[in-house]
């Protein structure tokens, strides 16, 4: 099998060990972060609708999500959608990640150029992410002139999702720094420790991206090894 020879590990192990670092790094600061209550006392979803009205995204809602860090904005419906933890909460983490998504609500209210291009990707990036392995399977059992014509297809179908994740960092980290002027106007965040708090959530956060651009030009690498040596043996 394709997937499970030594050149596939050698790949992906090193991609599947910066995601588990980074996804740890997230979940420590939210452990530790969820635990240190914010000196307004406000819960994530109180300080969400202030922050809302305060820049306003009136026809923002907000809905409560099940799951543990699954907060998300969703710009079809312009919904604020929020965790228990966060929405319930009344920590450091939680203001964080509210703000975080508020930030998304307004580069949308906005027309902010990187996140319509990372929206415009999503089509294409589905229909890769699928039709990659079916692309690359079918080329390299073809083979010929065909074959490895498709088989490069397939390459390129996945070079998408790389993209995709380079377009997916600068929308995260605008999002953040949106995120801390948001707290810094609302006072919500008021001593030094809270704006530590803040900055090691959402860094953490950020991290993940990269993982996930790391994990992709990885995938990406084994393919074009796979193929690229394939056609070298014909």
């Amino acid at each position: 099998m394709m997937y499970m020879n030594f050149n596939y590990w050698l790949f992906m192990i090193p991609a599947f060990i910066i995601t588990l670092i980074a996804q740890m790094m997230v979940n420590a600061a939210y452990r530790r972060w969820s635990r240190k209550r914010n000196s307004s006392g406000v819960s994530g979803a109180e300080a969400a609708r202030r922050m809302l009205t305060q820049a306003d995204l009136y026809d923002v809602t907000i809905e409560p999500v099940s799951g543990t860090l699954s907060d998300h904005y969703d710009p079809r419906s312009q919904t604020l959608r929020l965790s228990q933890g966060v929405a319930r909460g009344d920590s450091v983490a939680a203001l964080a990640i509210a703000a975080h998504e508020i930030g998304h609500a307004l580069q949308d209210s906005q027309d902010y150029f990187p996140l319509r291009i990372r929206a415009a990707l999503v089509p294409a990036v589905n229909i890769g992410s699928s039709m990659g392995w079916i692309l690359i399977l079918l080329g390299l059992f073809l083979g010929g002139t065909l074959g490895t014509n498709m088989a490069w297809l397939g390459v390129a179908a996945f070079a998408l999702g790389l993209i995709f994740a380079l377009a997916t960092l600068p929308v995260e980290l605008n999002a953040s720094k949106r995120a801390h002027l948001l707290l810094a106007d609302s006072g919500y965040i008021q001593t030094r420790e809270e704006q530590q708090g803040t900055r090691a959530v959402l860094n953490a956060a950020a991290w993940t991206y990269v993982a996930a651009i790391a994990s992709a030009a990885l995938q990406l690498l084994y393919f074009v090894n796979l193929v690229g040596g394939r056609s070298r043996r014909r």
